[in-house]
């Protein structure tokens, strides 16, 4: 068997891209690890913003030249942005899948998805708070703010706390008025 350019014959698709972007990535598109800011809104990376649209072609790169590799068609999905070029915001979603969406089609409103598959929402935020309704997995809430553990979010006319740990689209430490 013909070994690739990149070696063993067994990689997968996905390694072998991963190991491509590694290799030929441009400085403007790579973040460091001491980056905490993007490049060109000044916003910090990573952070969590939504699907302004309905429907979204995810790009292999930061132009309308490059191939479409993902259309997400659910309006307000959050998605995280880790990296910034031009008019282009690389983001991936709860399952770690993404690619360069165009900034236009996203939004700053933030919303978080449903990890659990029937999601208690309570009154408070503690775990003997009563509990006032329970959501599907994978539903977006719109988030309204986050505590040291809880966040409230509003869902099909309920609004209650849930653990962070539970929603995907905050993160740990984050706390939000």
């Amino acid at each position: 068997m013909k070994k690739s350019a990149l070696g063993d014959p067994l990689l997968s698709k996905v390694t072998k891209s991963l190991i491509l972007a590694l290799t030929f990535c441009v400085p403007v598109y790579c973040l460091s690890e001491e980056s905490k800011r993007g490049q060109v809104t000044n916003l910090e990376i990573p952070r969590f913003v939504s699907l302004k649209v309905n429907e979204a072609n995810v790009r292999r790169g930061p132009s309308l030249s490059h191939k479409i590799d993902w259309i997400y068609k659910r309006q307000n999905m959050p998605l995280e942005i880790y990296a910034e070029y031009e008019n282009w915001r690389r983001v991936r979603d709860f399952e770690g899948f993404g690619g360069w969406i165009h900034y236009t089609l996203l939004s700053g409103v933030r919303y978080v998805l449903i990890k659990n598959e029937l999601q208690e929402i309570r009154l408070l935020p503690s775990k003997d708070a009563q509990v006032i309704a329970k959501i599907p997995q994978h539903n977006i809430a719109a988030l309204d703010k986050c505590i040291r553990e809880w966040c409230k979010i509003a869902d099909d006319g309920y609004k209650g706390w849930v653990l962070k740990s539970e929603i995907w689209g905050v993160y740990e430490s984050e706390l939000k008025d």
